[in-house]
Parts: structure tokens; sequence; C-alpha cells
């Protein structure tokens, strides 16, 4: 590229522009590919940026000005935690300050590739259950990268990328014979409101949000049927929520068992079973099984999920109608049921002889 100074076929003067009386400070003539090009400007930082725009190098800086971790967390305060539910917020959050800054810290979002991604996940510990968690917000967060033109494509939906690790451990059921000591056991229970909630977790295939959702009004002794529509969760622990049910499915009628109701006294139709005016914290229902396990003598710990499940796998095994029990759980689907709820009873022997028994 020849320089300007050397330049002399036509005069170093700003052309006159009709209708622009303004006097600017700086007019300078630069050559870019070839080309003389004016710039004309009122302080040197502008005409700066005015050179940088011309010669494209603005782009350049951009693209080295999106730190991850500024990037990250800007996309879950403005899109991603204002949309969700609380619960679903925090889980986010900790996956993004858990793993994705700590992965990407120092780096431009512009910068991740899917060896960078599959670093990640080769480095991280624990169950699969936790990488994919990370994964679905990764990919949330570089699907904006790439809509913002930062990114070409999406790395996490490379066919390269391989996410391995452990099973989450199952829960298992209680076994027969401990469901049937803690239901002789339910009169054991020192305070009511304990052994309504014993009555009501140990008989019925309840989420413990939809236990705690419960108002006297929900459950109609008369035609034994428990009205599920809503449900209480602690995001943070200890300050309960009230929302909707998990799921359009889970919005829904169940039966109640006739064993359950003379372990219910009802109050006011508005209050809470459980708490009354307020719903149970996360800490005042720990107490409160502790104080079942203590009051029933029995010898594991009371774990609401433990309860579903049972529930859920001993309807399956008096009925084997799927769709019946996958109503009862509100599943969106019976593969759920089956693939996480519903356990068998049937060992390896007991399969052998009802093998036996069809072909003999």
């Amino acid at each position: 590229m020849q320089h300007l100074d050397n330049r002399i076929e036509q005069p170093d003067c700003m052309p006159y522009q009709e209708g622009n009386t303004d006097m600017a400070k700086i007019n300078r003539a630069v050559m870019i590919n070839g080309e003389k090009r004016w710039i004309r400007a009122n302080t040197e930082q502008e005409y700066c940026d005015k050179l940088l725009k011309l010669t494209g190098t603005d782009q350049q800086e951009r693209k080295s000005n999106h730190p991850f971790p500024k990037y990250a967390l800007n996309w879950f305060e403005t899109y991603s935690k204002p949309n969700i539910e609380s619960v679903t917020a925090i889980t986010y959050q900790r996956q993004i300050k858990q793993y994705l800054i700590p992965a990407f810290e120092g780096m431009a979002i512009e910068d991740i590739t899917t060896d960078e991604v599959q670093r990640l996940f080769n480095n991280m510990n624990g169950a699969k259950s936790t990488k994919d968690k990370t994964k679905i917000v990764l990919n949330q967060i570089l699907d904006a990268a790439v809509e913002d033109n930062l990114l070409p494509k999406n790395p996490v939906k490379s066919k390269r990328l391989k996410i391995t690790g452990r099973e989450s451990k199952t829960t298992a059921p209680y076994s027969v014979d401990q469901m049937r000591y803690l239901v002789q056991h339910i009169g054991d229970v020192k305070q009511s409101q304990d052994r309504a909630y014993l009555a009501l977790q140990a008989f019925h295939p309840l989420r413990l949000e939809e236990v705690l959702g419960l108002k006297w009004a929900d459950i109609d002794m008369d035609n034994g049927a428990i009205y599920i529509c809503r449900a209480v969760t602690h995001p943070d622990r200890n300050r309960p929520e009230i929302k909707s049910t998990k799921t359009e499915r889970s919005n829904r009628n169940i039966g109640l068992v006739q064993l359950a109701t003379q372990y219910l006294i009802p109050g006011n139709s508005e209050e809470f079973v459980l708490g009354g005016s307020k719903p149970l914290s996360y800490q005042q229902v720990k107490r409160m099984c502790l104080r079942i396990q203590a009051d029933t003598g029995f010898s594991e710990k009371i774990t609401p999920i433990r309860f579903r499940t049972t529930v859920l796998t001993d309807l399956y095994e008096s009925t084997h109608d799927i769709k019946l029990v996958q109503a009862a759980a509100g599943h969106t689907s019976s593969a759920m049921t089956l693939k996480h709820y519903v356990k068998g009873r049937q060992d390896i022997l007991q399969a052998t002889a009802s093998i036996e028994s069809v072909y003999a």
C-alpha cells in the first residue's frame, strides 16, 4: 500500500459537504485498502473509534471483550432466572458457579471449543446426572452466544462430545415388612400433625411437596378422595414457596385410603394439613421425620421420597396396570414411572420359579 505522505495527486483537504456547517476539530485523510477515506472528528478518541471502525479492528476488539463468567451470569440473571421455577434457578446457578465458571475462568466466550467442553466433563467427578445438568445450562449459554454472533456454532452440540460417569443411586423402596411395621405403629406417634403426615405419606403415592401443599379442603372424607392442586417447595431450604403442581398431569385426584382417615383430624378448610396457617419449612420437616422415627422405634431413617417409591412399587405389584400407576403418580409418561419409581419386589429365584410354572 502506498504511504499517504508519498501521494501528491490530491490535496489533503476535506471535501465540502452541503448542509454540514459544523466545523470539526480534526479532518484527516487516510488510505484504507488503497482508497482515500476522510475522518472527521471532534476529539482524538472519536477519531480513533472511527478509524477502528473503518479498518474493521473494532470487530476484533469486540470479540475479545466477552469473558465467559460475565456473559454466563448476565444470561442467567436476564434470560433464565426470571422465567423458570425457583428450584430450577438455584440448580442452574449452582452449575454455573460450581462447574462452568471455574472451568472457563479467564476465557472469552468466543474461545470455547468442543475440546474445551470435553475437558470440562472429563475433569468433573460425580454422577453422570450432575454432568447432564451442567450440559443443559452450558448448552443454553452457548446457544445465546451463537445468536449473538459470538460463536459460529454451539460446541455442546458436537457429535464428538462424550459424557460419561457413574449412574446415580436409585431410591430403594422400604420392604413390605417395614411398611407393615410403620402402619402398625402410626398410633405410637405422639404429635397429631406427625401422625397425619405418616398416614398421608405411607398410604398414598404423593411427592413431599404435594403433601405439604394439602389443605383440609383438599381432603374429601365423605367421597374418599384427595385433590392435589398445589405444592410447597423449599428453594433455599427454609423459606416455603407455594406454587402449582410440578406438571399439568400432577394436578390430579387420588383415592383416600380409609385406614388413614382415623389419623386425620380436620381443621379449618383453608389451613394447611401440615403447618396450619403456613406450610412447614424444610427444617421442620426434618425434625418431624426424626420424631416419627423415634416414636415408632423404626430402624431406618424416615425418608419422604422412599414412601412414594414404595407405594408406587407395591401398587404396580398388586395391579400390573402401569397406566393406573402412572395416573396415581401424576407422571407425563409410563416410561418415567417404570424407570424411576417401580422397582419390583421379585428376586431372581422367584423369577425362575415363575418361568418354571409356565413352561413345566
